[in-house]
């Protein structure tokens, strides 16, 4: 049998589900943990490598790897499902893995849940005392629903939105089908501003996305459009999407990500009136440690096994 020896960087409430479920198929089987943040001195005999996000809250990885990376790591699972926080170096070694899919459908929910807030304008009508007004309430049945990059976010939110008798128009880099009946394609990003009352970015950030999400885009935008940003701050030019907000452009952003992460205090996000912030907190759940087990442990099976690893990030 392949060794396994693991070296992780997640909490030890994670590391024990881990070890728990190990225990059953792999009782040979090893999770040491390690301390956070850019790799260095790993246990000789660690052939696994359980990796957090390096690059946030400001920090960026040097440009170089660390002396005798990547040690005797053959396997690099990255515990979150984008790359954008990790350094270039960590893509040329060993095989790397992400956690791809693993939060869709918490994203997912959240993105609805930011929807049904909207348009129940929730919180604001709980009352305090008995001066009741009552405030007509948006159906979503029959509105549209944008999605901005149709991998497994999209995909279960779309699933999600068709259910509830919304219209689903997406857009995706790739030419493959969408694979969910009755989401429709947009024609090109402008066309998906213009047919959308709220509209989920989940695409991954790249050089080509990079503030996709820019004053010509955000002008094509259905007037009051509710923006939700699941995905990373970068998509987005902050700066022009705070002009939209103060011209109606763009009627209400929730926003779960920004760029840097967390923003400077005094930023106009903070207090902007239609704008409601989040901590990055999204993808995670009380039932996170046992998704990213769920993620890891079978592509565990696979490396054991042989076979080529799912979601590579590389090679």
């Amino acid at each position: 049998m392949t060794q396994v020896i693991i070296a992780s960087q997640l909490d030890e409430d994670y590391n024990d589900v881990i070890r728990q479920r190990l225990a059953a198929h792999h009782p040979q089987a090893q999770v040491i943990g390690v301390p956070v943040g850019v790799p260095s001195d790993l246990p000789p005999q660690a052939n696994i490598l359980l990796l957090r996000p390096i690059n946030v809250r400001g920090y960026s990885a040097p440009d170089t790897p660390p002396p005798g990376w990547p040690y005797g790591a053959e396997w690099v699972h990255l515990v979150s499902s984008g790359i954008d926080f990790y350094p270039q170096w960590l893509f040329s070694g060993p095989p790397v893995t992400t956690s791809r899919g693993s939060a869709a459908d918490n994203l997912a929910e959240f993105a609805l849940a930011a929807i049904f807030a909207a348009s129940k304008h929730l919180p604001d009508i709980w009352v305090k005392n008995a001066q009741w007004s009552f405030t007509p309430l948006r159906p979503l049945k029959g509105t549209t629903l944008g999605i901005l990059g149709f991998g497994a976010i999209g995909e279960r939110l779309a699933h999600k939105a068709l259910a509830l008798g919304i219209n689903v128009v997406a857009l995706r880099q790739s030419a493959a089908p969408f694979g969910v009946e009755g989401v429709q394609a947009a024609k090109d990003i402008h066309d998906l501003f213009a047919r959308a009352d709220h509209l989920v970015l989940a695409a991954p950030l790249t050089e080509a996305t990079r503030h996709i999400v820019d004053r010509d885009v955000l002008g094509s935008a259905k007037p009051g459009l509710h923006l939700i940003n699941i995905a990373r701050g970068g998509l987005v030019d902050q700066e022009a999407l705070v002009e939209a907000l103060d011209n109606g452009q763009v009627g209400l952003a929730s926003l779960d990500v920004t760029e840097p992460e967390p923003l400077p205090d005094g930023h106009p996000l903070y207090t902007h009136p239609r704008v409601r912030l989040s901590p990055h907190t999204s993808a995670i759940s009380t039932h996170s440690r046992h998704e990213i087990a769920d993620a890891f442990l079978a592509n565990l099976e696979r490396y054991v096994a042989g076979l080529e690893l799912a979601n590579l990030a590389n090679g």
